[in-house]
Parts: structure tokens; C-alpha cells; sequence
């Protein structure tokens, strides 16, 4: 199947790091769909991407937080782009820094696990079953690392929703570890910007979507996890594999 004949979800498609997918994806010939609940996000996006490739660029509006605006979401992004064969969500990458836990309240370690694991799943829960079956199809996971230490003073519930988000995947991995489509994890251990605001060890979006095309082109093997400490990483995959 060639590139031209494959739809990309892009679940996240109109953030930072989701937009250099996005890009990248429609560089390299793919169709790609992208749901957000803000139309002006949207039209931003259409605004970055490359002109000559906003004819395979699908956009839908809707919510994916929910379980009921994923299922309309689901409904709506199959009747403007017909099939979906290829997921990636950067949903689960995102930036809290709010201050240690005795200060906050449970209405906001709610928001965080809402923003960085909830709305995983339950889009997850509405859009794998479309590429589940599909041998030639993946779903992909961009990940922090996060999860994995405490980042700095006042970002604790980010460690905390970044590793229930390091866990989902796991989980994934594990329970599914024999469906037909290509569960791939890619584990960012860093900051992620536009080239005009990059700070020292950030990665440009630019190239993390590079190689986050790469890896959905290339089909790479089933639950690959790759981590990426810095751009050398990102330019050796997905040659090296999963890490």
C-alpha cells in the first residue's frame, strides 16, 4: 500500500509536537486527519502545513475528551475521509508546572490525568478498533519521559500523569500483544518546540515529526518503544529499531 492510498489520525494533530507530525506526514505523500474541538487550531494548522499538500490534509471538528464526542468524532472523521489506516496521538505529551502537591486541589490532579491519560484512552477506546485488524496498520504512542522522574520543582502531578500515560502503553503492549496492527511507543525524554522557540536540549517538532513519518511509513516492528534523549536519536530511526 502506498503512501497515498494510507490515512493518518492524527489525535493531537493540531498541538505542538502533533502539528511537525502532521507536516511530515503530508510531505511524504499521506493522507491525514486531524479532530480538534477549536476551529481556529484547525485553520492554523492548514496555515502551516506545506500549500501544495493541503488537498490530503482532512479536518474535523470535535471533541475526543469524551467518550460520547469520540464516538461522533469516530462517525464524522469516517464520512469525510472514508477509512482510517494508521493512528498516532500525541494526546499524552504535555507540559504542568503548578507548583508541589500540598498546594493543589483534586480538581486539578483531575485536569492533568484528564489531559495526559484520560483523553489517551478514550480516544484509544474509540479509534484503535478502526486499525486493530490491519495487518498493515499502526498505532502510534508520543510519549514523555516524564513519568520516569520529577523534571524539576512544581511538576509533580506531571510525573504523575506522565507515568500513568508510560503505563497505559505498557498495558497495551502486553494485553495486545497479539493483534495484527503495529502497537509503537516513541518515549521523548525531552522538550519539544517550534525552531523560533527552542531552548538548550529541546527537540525541534520539525524533526521529531520527521521521524515519527519515518516510523509509520516504514511499518516499524510490532510494540517498538524508542527513546529519544536528543536529535541523534531521532535521525537513527527507525534503523536501529526499537529500543
Amino acid at each position: 500500500m502506498s503512501n497515498a492510498d494510507r490515512v493518518v489520525l492524527a489525535l493531537g494533530g493540531a498541538g505542538v509536537v502533533g502539528s511537525g507530525v502532521v507536516k511530515a506526514l503530508l510531505d511524504k505523500g499521506f493522507k491525514v486527519a486531524v479532530i480538534s474541538r477549536d476551529s481556529n487550531r484547525l485553520e492554523k494548522l492548514k496555515a502551516f502545513v506545506s500549500p501544495s499538500t493541503k488537498d490530503r490534509l482532512i479536518t474535523v471538528v470535535g471533541n475526543v475528551g469524551s467518550e460520547e464526542g469520540a464516538e461522533e468524532a469516530r462517525q464524522a472523521l469516517l464520512k469525510a475521509a472514508g477509512k482510517v489506516t494508521d493512528v498516532v496521538s500525541s494526546l499524552g505529551f504535555s507540559w504542568w508546572q503548578g507548583g508541589p502537591p500540598h498546594t493543589q486541589t483534586l480538581k486539578e490532579l483531575n485536569w492533568v490525568l484528564e489531559t495526559l491519560l484520560l483523553s489517551t484512552f478514550v480516544s484509544w477506546k474509540a479509534f484503535f478498533p478502526l486499525v486493530r485488524d490491519n495487518p498493515n496498520g499502526t498505532y502510534t504512542f508520543i510519549t514523555g519521559g516524564a513519568g520516569e522522574r520529577l523534571l524539576m520543582p512544581g511538576t509533580g502531578f506531571l510525573t504523575l500523569g506522565a507515568a500513568s500515560a508510560l503505563a497505559f502503553c505498557q498495558v497495551l503492549r502486553e494485553e495486545y500483544a497479539e493483534v495484527p496492527c503495529k502497537l509503537i511507543q516513541l518515549k521523548v525524554n525531552s522538550g519539544v518546540a517550534a525552531p523560533e522557540r527552542m531552548g538548550p536540549g529541546y527537540l525541534s517538532h520539525l524533526e521529531l515529526g520527521e521521524a515519527v513519518a519515518r516510523v509509520i511509513q516504514q511499518r516499524s516492528a510490532a510494540h517498538s518503544v524508542f527513546t529519544i534523549n536528543c536529535s541523534a536519536d531521532l535521525r537513527n530511526i527507525p534503523s536501529e529499531g526499537g529500543m
